[in-house]
């Protein structure tokens, strides 16, 4: 895992805070209060410093937040030597600072890995049909490149030069089933080939592919400076922190005991939030990645609250690029789970997205399955097997079709 420099920072402090905290808690309950209060003590002024340094830079840019309230609290305690606040407050500051700089890095590495999909060599076909490994880069327009089953299509704009192509869009559209091409047609990059071989002719070089067009447009995104946005937990930090001061002043003049001020102080330093934001960050953005939702970071995630209208392209449907199976229908002559079993058994060798969904449903209801034999497979169009009673299948978009048999008695099902 790689970290930027900030995100070092960030976790250096943590760990310096959390080390304070537990060795003067240690040097606390062996009877040395003067050491522990001195350790609590050199384990906040880091934290506060860069706090300090961040607000400044904060009130430069015109943006204000409920972090002065943290600083103040952290400085009031170490003012008027309540050491061991100041070191809770502290380690409360740099656990919200470092789940939120978590948050952001898990985005920029799931953003990476859907960038890096398009492989970095690639299989030329010569005109005497002599293959050759190649990087990406060599590839020059008019090149024409094998594609074998399961690979990721290059990036490089092209179009199919074989009779037919079928392939996998789902991680760039979103559809759940590969789709069918003919000669001729443009093949998106970063597609899989779901069937069997085929060629397609580059039509640009990589780096002017439409593949490197997008990786920059996202590259430029990520590297540009956002517009000033506070955080949910920020919203009203101004008339917050004018009444918390007011408060401690006020429980100050009235007991004249200072300590009373800085009580109120800590208890008013928004520890919950300061935590809670960075925690639904984590969660939000890692359930998001887990449906294949990529969001660049936390203040786009939180700004997703203020949407009135969502513009969807297409048909206007949202998907997770699979396949499920809600109803089987039958023709007379077999259970559900008995047909199931059958085609279930034989798609557990193949790696189409509908077999997959097969495969799941069949699991999902309890029911056993028998490893195939004599499995031969037509890219696009089925297979055939032996389950236990020989099977052949073949799919018609979205349709399925099982003729199974015995010996050479037949029966026909459809689901």
């Amino acid at each position: 895992m790689r970290f930027s420099g900030k995100d070092r920072s960030k976790t250096i402090l943590l760990v310096f805070a959390v080390c304070g905290l537990v060795l003067g808690l240690g040097f606390y309950f062996s009877g040395y209060s003067y050491g522990a209060r001195l350790i609590w003590a050199i384990a906040t002024l880091p934290v506060l410093a860069t706090l300090l340094a961040e607000i400044l830079r904060s009130l430069w840019r015109g943006e204000f937040g409920l972090d002065i309230v943290a600083a103040m609290s952290m400085s009031a305690a170490l003012a008027f030597g309540e050491m061991l606040a100041a070191s809770i407050v502290a380690l409360m500051y740099t656990g919200g600072a470092f789940l939120e700089s978590f948050a952001e890095g898990r985005a920029r590495r799931e953003m990476h890995a859907l960038l890096s999909r398009a492989p970095p060599r690639t299989t030329m076909r010569y005109i005497d049909d002599r293959l050759e490994d190649v990087a990406v880069d060599t590839v020059r327009p008019g090149d024409r490149l094998l594609i074998r089953q399961g690979d990721v299509i290059p990036p490089v704009d092209g179009r199919i030069a074989s009779n037919r192509a079928f392939v996998n869009t789902s991680a760039l559209t979103g559809e759940a089933l590969p789709i069918s091409l003919a000669q001729g047609a443009d093949v998106l990059s970063g597609s899989v080939n779901a069937g069997d071989a085929f060629d397609i002719v580059a039509r640009h070089e990589a780096k002017d592919s439409t593949y490197a067009g997008i990786v920059r447009l996202v590259e430029e995104a990520q590297a540009s400076k956002a517009p000033p946005m506070s955080r949910l937990a920020d919203q009203w930090s101004i008339g917050f922190l004018i009444v918390t001061i007011v408060i401690a002043f006020a429980a100050w003049w009235f007991t004249g005991d200072p300590i009373r001020s800085v009580a109120v102080l800590v208890v008013a330093t928004p520890c919950p939030l300061i935590l809670a934001v960075p925690v639904a960050l984590v969660a939000g953005l890692s359930r998001s990645a887990h449906f294949g939702v990529l969001v660049k970071g936390a203040g786009p995630l939180e700004n997703m609250a203020r949407i009135v209208t969502l513009v969807l392209d297409k048909t206007g449907t949202l998907t997770d690029g699979r396949p499920q199976i809600t109803s089987i229908h039958l023709e007379p002559g077999f259970g559900e789970d008995e047909i199931l079993r059958l085609a279930a058994s034989l798609d557990q060798v193949s790696k189409h997205p509908m077999a997959q969904a097969l495969v799941l449903a069949a699991q999902e209801r309890g029911i056993d399955l028998v490893l195939p034999t004599d499995v031969s497979e037509r890219g696009g169009g089925g297979r055939r097997g032996w389950p236990g009673r020989w099977q052949k299948c073949h799919r018609r978009r979205a349709q399925l079709r099982c003729k199974t048999s015995r010996r050479k008695a037949g029966r026909n099902s459809r689901h």
